[in-house]
């Protein structure tokens, strides 16, 4: 005859059986927190390295949109600031062309050519004021030693008792616009003789 199980019986072994489950249950559901726990952290971390970049990407941008306003402010002045500079290049040879004309003059005061160059005097004096009030100024550099950022050494001389290298002629006068040179002097330059040295070389 089989041996029956009691109701108390089988109501301790049923409770046995689900207190496995339910310890399970709990074990799930920490792993599970857990799992999402970590997941949500390195989604943050990811977002964080994300915001970072981004961060730095603006930062770059900005300072490309500093320089690039500075660059642009740069060119609009220097174009305000040198806006003649074609008209005055061809008003210097006017320039070049009157001094050659007032070369002529013998300052003899019955001399016909005399009383014709003193008008062209008056306005050579009048076109060098007009270029000077807008920052043309000639380039001073006759008995100056050469500089070939301000002039063009189309001759060599050689002169013992002037110091070497030093400017002797202006042959054709540089000008400068404000701090540009826009034409540079043309000069003839002294170049002493080293002993053993041919003068005619």
């Amino acid at each position: 005859m089989e041996k029956t199980e009691s109701k108390e019986e089988i109501e301790i072994l049923n409770e046995e059986e689900k207190t496995p489950d339910s310890d399970g249950n709990k074990n799930l559901e920490k792993k599970d927190k857990e799992h999402n726990h970590n997941k949500a952290k390195m989604k943050i971390a990811a977002l964080e390295e994300e915001i970072a970049k981004l961060n730095e990407k603006v930062k770059y941008h900005q300072a490309e949109l500093i320089n690039y306003r500075k660059r642009k402010d740069e060119e609009t002045s220097s174009l305000l600031k040198f806006a003649n500079q074609d008209l005055i290049m061809e008003l210097i040879p006017v320039l070049d062309n009157f001094e050659r004309a007032i070369k002529l003059d013998d300052n003899n005061l019955n001399d016909e050519l005399s009383k014709f160059l003193d008008g062209f005097k008056m306005m050579y004096a009048q076109l060098v004021e007009i270029l000077k009030r807008f920052g043309v100024e000639e380039i001073d550099c006759l008995g100056k030693a050469f500089d070939p950022s301000e002039a063009e050494a189309l001759m060599i001389d050689h002169e013992e008792n002037q110091e070497d290298n030093v400017i002797l002629e202006v042959l054709l006068k540089g000008y400068r616009l404000k701090d540009r040179v826009i034409r540079p002097a043309a000069v003839k330059v002294n170049k002493k003789i080293e002993k053993g040295e041919d003068k005619n070389e």
